[in-house]
């Protein structure tokens, strides 16, 4: 009996002083996460929101107004690649075309490589070149404008803002290089070299500088002789200037027709679209968006070749499960009527990691550290973060895929809006945040 009232003695301290603890508490990383963004100071007066999502576990890990509409600039270019992904193959339609005697007919597709300085050769300008009979290109098939909607007016001569066409050539920019130890100015296309007028007197600035009137393909050179100079300068597009440039280039005249796209022409194709999309994703440009929204919207034979046709497919074809609806306007970005949210471009990214092997998704994005929009942040032995940068006046936001030292990947969308301070303060809050994740989650 004594030794039972032992035992049952030792049993009940035990029990006690196993209630008497504390319930073990853990602190959730979502919580830490959260309230450095609310209580950021450099946060305290524009809108952020961030969503933070984990691929392995399937499962949204932290969460700051993932719900809320932002204007998401270039992270808009994530969109495009995802529907150039889901409407194109591996290889870009350069064109399509049909034979009648000895005549070709051909159609733009919106293809952005066409002799583009920025991507590799492809068999086009040979194919037509090498074409015995007559040419005759139609861009009748074409239903867009020049610009996206909500574009600034005002950017018309600026590298970033070229004009939106069927059959771009030379990625519907000149490119202007002056040297004036070597004396040499250079104008591609040479087409335009007879178009450059010099400007009297000094410029209102002292930098040398091309502009171009805005309706007409009418350039000035400010101070062409006082320093070197380099730059792209946009043209104006029309079907009558394609042919005389294609007439330039495959040594014989390209006729002009009005014919509507045959239902049984050929395709030609051009470059891998990898080239393209890193292009796009890497160095955040603007041509190579539209002109894939316009690819994808010649696709659909039945429907006019236009930014909206693309945009439109996409949203309803791929695009239902995304948890808040897209106001979705353009290609590039350009346009504030863009609106999206943390959420949503969480989804999506999830949606593309599904569709792209992840060592060739990480490749085409921006890479910290090392590529594109990010190579001087994110700086590691090890490159960490894969994303999209979107920058426009008072916005900043980076949005992709992040490698945690354990090994683990994350999807992020990081977007601020309406902040009037320097965008390098957003910048590098981001930064601390996101790295702070990469270390500890």
């Amino acid at each position: 009996m004594n030794y039972l009232r032992v035992l049952f003695s030792l049993i009940a301290i035990y029990l006690t002083g196993c209630a008497a603890k504390p319930p073990a508490t853990f602190s959730r990383p979502d919580s830490t996460w959260k309230k450095s963004i609310e209580q950021s100071p450099v946060f305290a007066q524009n809108h952020t929101g961030f969503a933070l999502f984990d691929l392995q576990k399937q499962q949204m890990v932290a969460q700051h107004n993932a719900e809320r509409y932002f204007v998401p600039a270039s992270n808009t270019k994530l969109f495009t690649f995802f529907a150039g992904l889901s409407m194109l193959g591996d290889s870009l339609p350069a064109l399509r075309y049909v034979t009648r005697g000895d005549s070709l007919i051909f159609w733009g597709t919106g293809d952005p490589s066409f002799l583009n300085p920025e991507l590799p050769a492809s068999g086009v300008l040979g194919f037509l070149k090498n074409w015995p009979g007559k040419l005759f290109f139609s861009a009748s098939n074409h239903a867009g404008k020049r610009f996206g909607l909500g574009w600034s007016w005002d950017d018309f001569g600026d590298y970033y803002q070229s004009e939106i066409s069927p059959f771009p050539i030379h990625g519907n920019v000149i490119r202007f290089k002056i040297n004036n130890q070597q004396h040499l100015f250079s104008v591609q296309p040479a087409f335009f070299r007879g178009k450059i007028e010099m400007a009297d007197g000094p410029a209102p600035k002292t930098e040398t500088k091309v502009v171009r009137k805005e309706f007409e393909n009418v350039f000035k050179c400010q101070n062409c002789g006082t320093s070197d100079y380099s730059d792209d300068v946009p043209y104006v597009t029309s079907p009558e200037l394609t042919t005389q440039l294609l007439s330039a280039l495959v040594g014989k005249e390209v006729g002009l027709l009005d014919l509507p796209l045959v239902r049984t022409a050929r395709t030609l194709f051009s470059v891998r679209a990898d080239e393209v999309y890193q292009k796009m994703l890497q160095e955040s440009d603007n041509m190579m968006a539209e002109q894939i929204m316009l690819m994808c919207a010649a696709r659909l034979d039945s429907l006019p070749l236009q930014t909206e046709t693309g945009i439109e497919h996409v949203q309803k074809t791929f695009l239902t499960d995304l948890p808040d609806a897209p106001e979705w306007v353009d290609g590039s970005g350009l346009s504030r009527h863009n609106l999206f949210t943390p959420r949503s471009m969480v989804k999506l990214l999830q949606k593309i990691h599904d569709k792209v092997p992840q060592e060739r998704l990480f490749g085409l994005l921006a890479i910290g550290g090392k590529a594109g929009t990010l190579k001087n942040q994110y700086k590691a032995a090890e490159p960490f973060v894969f994303a999209k940068t979107g920058t426009l006046g008072g916005c900043y936001n980076l949005s992709g895929y992040l490698r945690t030292k354990s090994g683990k990947i994350l999807v992020f969308s990081f977007m601020n809006n309406n902040f009037v301070r320097k965008t390098v303060d957003i910048r590098r809050e981001v930064e601390q945040i996101l790295t702070n994740i990469r270390d500890t989650y």
